[in-house]
């Protein structure tokens, strides 16, 4: 093994880890942002340190303290399986985090006829390390609820587990649909598919060459989440909150963030399966090196543009009315992130001048395609975060026969009607 190749695994997985965990604080913080932002309140705005508040997300970071300081509570009740009991979190969370290892964040990278890929476990067949793991993070709401020994946290253990069976059918009849369409289980090849077009104008992207198994993945997802309208396993108005009724501090906490990070993998699959993943339309990897300097030009009219946006919404937002108060603090906060933003503008624009003037490196080319395209799936991946999030706050729960009956009688018939299609379609186009 290379040096190359030990240097790209282990960025890829610390990719990966940051983006998996880091992301748990800044979602937990754009769920009460987007919160607010429906219920025209604030959010969270005023908890800091030093004066630096970011925005709110020094609130996500407080929540940490308070939940590892809180007292662990146990039972008295629970007699045998306690390890089991404490276990149960865990394994929801750990499924979740190992379901999203398998998602690409850049192109394979080429380096002296190495291929080098860009993703925390470099596996062809992340879609059944998908479909694998995620269907273990059940496991832990089951245990969790039938040892709690209380009645409705086994209530919502048993709706957890049966919701799950429910969309699981349709779930992974959508994502066959697209296996066939794509005629791979590389969710790297599957990104590299819908680089392309189809009608000679459209971008390939899965949402447009299978609408129908787009909408029943987003769905099934939702479910498989445990995110509104599919929140039956913690209905708070039915059964207190379900299979979480017995666990406090760190136990609860790993529910909760293990929640965050199935939200989380949930829109890595989506954008990467249906939304051209680290792609931009039109766009393949190839083109982005052949025309690096048209490319770089580009990003440097950009990148400006879109830090004074954000400059221009960080100072409106820093603002107090001075009926309420004057803070010093927020002014000072406000010209340290500006100056922060405007330097680290600079060093992108210095980097790209130097590759464009100066220098002729194809690998130094590649790296920067690589980084674009992380940044891309990033920023894909922060804004189905948000759908996830307005969904929420926007769309009631549904019964818990409702959402059984949904599963049963509308998405499992139409994701057979769609295989059916698909693969008249598919044998059809290949004669």
């Amino acid at each position: 093994m290379t040096l190359a190749a030990i240097l790209a695994a282990v960025i890829s997985f610390a990719l990966g880890a940051l983006l998996a965990l880091l992301t748990i604080p800044v979602l937990v913080w754009l769920e009460r942002r987007v919160a607010g932002l429906v219920q025209d309140r604030l959010g969270p705005n005023r908890t800091n340190i030093g004066g630096f508040r970011l925005g709110g997300v020094v609130q996500s970071f407080a929540d940490v303290v308070k939940l590892l300081l809180k007292e662990e509570y146990y039972p008295s009740h629970i007699k045998n399986g306690k390890w089991l009991f404490m276990l149960a979190p865990i394994i929801t969370f750990a499924a979740a985090l190992l379901a999203f290892m398998a998602i690409p964040f850049a192109d394979t990278l080429i380096i002296n006829n190495e291929s080098l890929r860009i993703q925390p476990l470099p596996i062809d067949f992340g879609v059944f390390w998908y479909l694998a793991i995620s269907s273990i993070g059940v496991l832990g709401v089951i245990f969790g609820g039938w040892l709690s020994h209380n009645k409705y946290s086994l209530l919502g253990a048993a709706r957890a587990g049966s919701m799950v069976v429910s969309y699981e059918l349709p779930l992974g009849l959508s994502i066959l649909a697209f296996i066939i369409t794509y005629d791979t289980i590389d969710f790297n090849a599957m990104v590299a598919w819908q680089s392309g077009t189809f009608f000679g104008f459209l971008p390939a992207w899965g949402i447009l060459v299978q609408p129908l198994a787009s909408i029943i993945l987003i769905v099934a997802l939702f479910a498989e989440t445990n995110r509104n309208p599919f929140t039956v396993a913690e209905g708070e108005s039915e059964i207190v909150a379900g299979f979480m009724t017995e666990y406090t501090a760190m136990k609860f906490a790993m529910y909760f963030m293990g929640e965050y990070v199935a939200m989380n993998t949930a829109s890595a699959v989506i954008i990467t399966m249906i939304f051209g993943g680290y792609q931009i339309p039109w766009v393949s990897t190839q083109m982005l090196l052949e025309n690096f300097s048209t490319f770089s030009i580009t990003l440097m009219i950009i990148v400006p543009v879109i830090v004074s946006v954000l400059v221009r919404w960080m100072q409106k937002n820093n603002r107090v009315r001075p009926s309420v108060s004057t803070d010093g603090g927020r002014n000072f906060e406000t010209k340290v992130l500006t100056l922060a933003m405007i330097g680290m503008t600079l060093v992108v624009e210095a980097i790209l001048i130097y590759l464009v003037f100066l220098a002729e490196s194809s690998l130094a080319n590649s790296i920067t395609v690589a980084l674009f395209q992380v940044v891309v799936f990033v920023v894909k991946l922060m804004i189905f975060n948000i759908f996830f999030i307005l969904i929420r706050w926007t769309v009631p729960r549904f019964r818990y026969d409702q959402v059984q009956h949904l599963g049963w009688y509308y998405l499992l018939p139409l994701a057979l009607i769609n295989i059916f299609i698909t693969a008249l379609v598919v044998v059809g186009v290949s004669l």
